[in-house]
């Protein structure tokens, strides 16, 4: 394993994860916002003569107003983590002599195409998608269309046996997850699902909150993750502390990013074990 040394905001050797040209909007963010959390936060956003309300993790809301998503996070709050786990994949990649071509890659939480686009950079010649929301296969038709092989819209928790047989299809030897594991975004279980999906010996890239890693994590994902690790499901071959964004104080939000090998698949007793908090 080695560690990749933080990176300051903004400055991974990554193609930008921004589109050109994107449509600029007036945005404001509320009085007392020291005090939100990062699943608080909430700006508003002049559209029609009118200001209009919404949660920056409404991603329906969001999706449903072209270029809002990468203005708001890529422009305005510099959101860096596409290209900072992509990164560090292809640092890991080049450092075990391994070529990004031979990836077949499932983006899991895959919105509108943003980790996508970075992993193409990549030369990585296979990459489907997978979400949970409509809003998000509608705004990649509309902005990216044509980038995955495959797109699902789909519950992981329990999903359609035909969804499960396409996905299997696919021979995955990589799972990307980017800033959606730990606010309730992905659920554990779905998290399981996507990753037996994942051939043994592949790669799976992703990020958490730096803070996850020093107090308790209501969702489990941290819990999970060392759980993994501990058990030999997963074997961290890479890690790096980096500034995911700004806040809507303008504080900077630190994340780690990750890379490991799956080594098997996650057996159903840790599951219940992580499940039940011990």
């Amino acid at each position: 394993m080695f560690h990749s040394s933080s990176v300051p905001l903004g400055l991974f050797p990554v193609v930008s994860t921004t589109p050109s040209p994107a449509p600029a909007y007036a945005i404001r963010f509320p009085e007392g916002k020291d005090g939100l959390s990062q699943d608080e936060e909430w700006c508003e956003v002049y559209l029609d003569t009118e200001w209009r309300r919404i949660r920056l993790h409404d991603y329906g809301a969001i999706y449903s107003i072209p270029g809002l998503y990468e203005h708001l996070f890529y422009q305005t709050l510099r959101c860096t983590s596409p290209a900072a786990v992509a990164g560090l994949l292809a640092e890991t990649l080049a450092h075990e002599g391994e070529p990004a071509t031979g990836l077949r890659v499932l983006d899991l939480g895959a919105g509108n195409g943003m980790v996508g686009e970075v992993l193409r950079t990549l030369g990585v010649a296979h990459v489907s998608g997978v979400d949970i929301e409509p809003a998000a296969a509608r705004a990649l038709e509309r902005d990216r269309p044509g980038l995955y092989d495959r797109y699902l819209i789909t519950d992981l928790c329990d999903p359609p046996a035909r969804d499960l047989d396409i996905l299997r299809e696919c021979r995955f030897n990589c799972l990307a997850t980017v800033a959606a594991l730990g606010f309730g975004d992905i659920p554990p279980e779905a998290f399981r699902r996507a990753f037996d999906l994942i051939e043994p010996q592949g790669w799976v890239a992703f990020n958490l909150k730096e803070s996850f890693f020093t107090r308790s994590d209501d969702s489990g994902f941290f819990r999970m993750i060392r759980a993994l690790w501990d058990q030999g499901v997963l074997q961290v071959q890479a890690y790096k502390r980096y500034c995911h964004r700004r806040a809507i104080s303008g504080e900077e939000l630190y994340y780690v990013a990750m890379v490991a090998r799956k080594m098997r698949d996650i057996p159903e007793a840790l599951m219940r074990q992580i499940g039940t908090g011990a």
